[in-house]
């Protein structure tokens, strides 16, 4: 079976998109899913079509809608600035496709609450880029939660930390731009931690939270590299997002929740962390040493009680067999070829995929009701999706 991609935007998520399209056959061939790169699509002209010939499409193009509007495509892969989501993904939906929409799935829960109200009116599977639930350590927790190995879950605390702005003669890119990236680090980051605790623990019922942006303004931009590195000159501009956003949280099963996305953490570059406690064990994740997850148990006798360090490397765990023999490890990339992997068997079989527009929509009420309480100083309940 041949998927037809159209992909709209061609940086950073597209080149990783792109490599996790190509992978997917080769190491996943039972599934029986071939995805055709067809189309990608993007505003400059000669950056799109360098990115066609470099990531390897068919075709390239300049506008989106005539993207969505071909017959021959099946699936559209939205990688755009947050802005763009609900457009785009409405579009793609009314037009018949499957659509993949980077994370956050909107800039605003209206936005959100629109778009999950097509969604759940047409037969189409849709998919929230939320890639970090299939690193196999993380599916590995899941099970271990689900089969009761750590009992009752009382904690869960998560920090997302970065440091790549932290010069304040980086310039004013697209991410800092509140009309555009809809916040900072919050949406780009707490939304991983917000996504995984909901994967992982369960919904939440209410938070608070503060957030500040430390430097106020930057240079305007002058160049991108293709990835998150970028020129700025002379004129400064107003940064309009936060620079860095805390908050607890309520779960509904009665645990307490603390999450934390900076991008002024010096010295860390792509941190992304969690612990879950419960009445029987503990579990922790660092998706910089992603193939381990560190598991204790209380039912271990007493002189030999403390965390284990368990190489996620086996083929009985998820997603690994597929890749290397036990011991050689994986990396960031493949958790995209994973999550493709299960988004296509949903296509084909009919299946259902997680985490969809209605998931994407949860988050985007955590994240909408964190900012509102930031505002307020006050604890707020968090909308039902």
């Amino acid at each position: 079976m041949e998927l037809n991609i159209g992909m709209i935007g061609y940086s950073f998520m597209g080149k990783a998109h792109s490599n996790g399209f190509r992978q997917l056959p080769a190491f996943f061939p039972e599934l029986g899913v071939k995805p055709v790169l067809k189309v990608i699509c993007g505003r400059n002209l000669d950056a799109v079509k360098d990115a066609a010939e470099t990531y390897q499409w068919e075709e390239y193009e300049t506008d989106w809608e005539k993207v969505i509007a071909r017959d021959d495509i099946d699936v559209i892969d939205i990688c755009t600035p947050g802005d763009q989501h609900l457009p785009m993904a409405l579009a793609a939906l009314k037009a018949g496709k499957h659509v993949i929409c980077e994370k956050p799935l909107t800039n605003t829960l209206a936005e959100a609450r629109e778009l999950l109200t097509v969604a759940e009116n047409t037969d189409k599977k849709t998919m929230v880029a939320f890639n970090y639930r299939r690193v196999p350590a993380v599916a590995l927790a899941r099970q271990l939660i689900a089969e009761g190995r750590i009992g009752e879950i009382y904690h869960w605390r998560a920090v997302y930390l970065q440091d790549w702005i932290i010069d304040p003669d980086f310039p004013l890119v697209w991410r800092l731009e509140k009309d555009k990236a809809g916040s900072g680090p919050h949406g780009d980051l707490n939304a991983h931690i917000i996504d995984l605790a909901l994967h992982l623990v369960g919904d939440i019922d209410s938070v608070v939270g503060a957030d500040t942006t430390f430097i106020k303004e930057r240079p305007l931009l002058e160049a991108v590299d293709g990835g998150l590195g970028a020129q700025g000159g002379e004129q400064m501009g107003q940064v309009t997002v936060d620079d860095a956003t805390m908050f607890l949280a309520r779960f509904q099963n009665g645990a307490l929740g603390t999450f934390e996305a900076t991008r002024f953490a010096a010295g860390r570059r792509n941190y992304n962390h969690f612990e879950i406690n419960g009445s029987k064990g503990s579990i922790a994740f660092n998706l910089q040493k992603m193939n381990e997850l560190q598991f204790y148990s209380r039912d271990d006798e007493d002189h030999i009680q403390g965390f284990r360090e368990i190489i996620v490397g086996e083929g009985s765990q998820p997603f690994m067999g597929a890749w290397w023999p036990p011991g050689h490890i994986i990396g960031w990339e493949h958790t995209f070829t994973h999550e493709f992997r299960d988004f296509f068997e949903a296509i084909a079989q009919d299946g259902t995929f997680s985490p969809d527009f209605a998931e994407g929509t949860k988050v985007q009420a955590v994240l909408e009701s964190v900012v509102d309480s930031a505002a307020t100083k006050t604890w707020q309940d968090v909308p039902k999706i």
